[in-house]
């Protein structure tokens, strides 16, 4: 980009403008970032829902455990389509706990009726878990509807058959 100073300002000395900085700053990779966020929405999930017995690195292959590791200005190899059948197994299983805890989570907040919702996450007014799993689906390469109707199935198993029909 061009940038136009006024000529009081080029004599000047000192430290350089934070704007140069800025310029002078590699590119980061996308890619590279998108796949970071995929792992702390994940760790955030494990952390938030209290769930037990998950490998957070069991969700990616080999490439992309590699990839944790790397600037993230570097181009990097990343799980490219086709996946293990193994890792795609763990993924759903991951993705079903996630939805089951929240719908857990849910009920066990609304049984409380003097407990409300926010009470139980406090900094995640408007936080709509299972939708969360059907977004992080898409970058897990699961299949949505399959998260989705696992939702359902756990509204109606805690007898909220309203929130199931919608």
């Amino acid at each position: 980009p061009v940038l136009d100073t006024e000529d009081a300002w080029v004599s000047v000395e000192g430290p350089v403008s934070i704007v140069e900085l800025a310029l002078e700053q590699k590119r980061i990779h996308y890619p590279l970032v998108e796949h970071q966020f995929v792992l702390c929405t994940v760790l955030y999930a494990i952390m938030r829902l209290s769930l037990k017995g998950v490998k957070p690195l069991s969700l990616f292959d080999s490439k992309g455990k590699n990839a944790f590791f790397k600037d993230l200005t570097s181009i990097q190899l990343l799980p490219s389509g086709d996946m293990d059948s193994n890792v795609l197994s763990i993924r759903q299983q991951f993705l079903l706990k996630v939805v089951s805890a929240a719908v857990q989570t849910l009920c066990s907040s609304q049984k409380d009726r003097e407990v409300s919702e926010e009470d139980y996450f406090p900094f995640e007014k408007g936080k709509n878990w299972p939708t969360l799993a059907a977004d992080l689906a898409q970058y897990l390469q699961i299949s949505e509807d399959l998260v989705r109707r696992h939702y359902v199935c756990e509204l109606y198993s805690y007898g909220m058959d309203h929130l199931g029909e919608e």
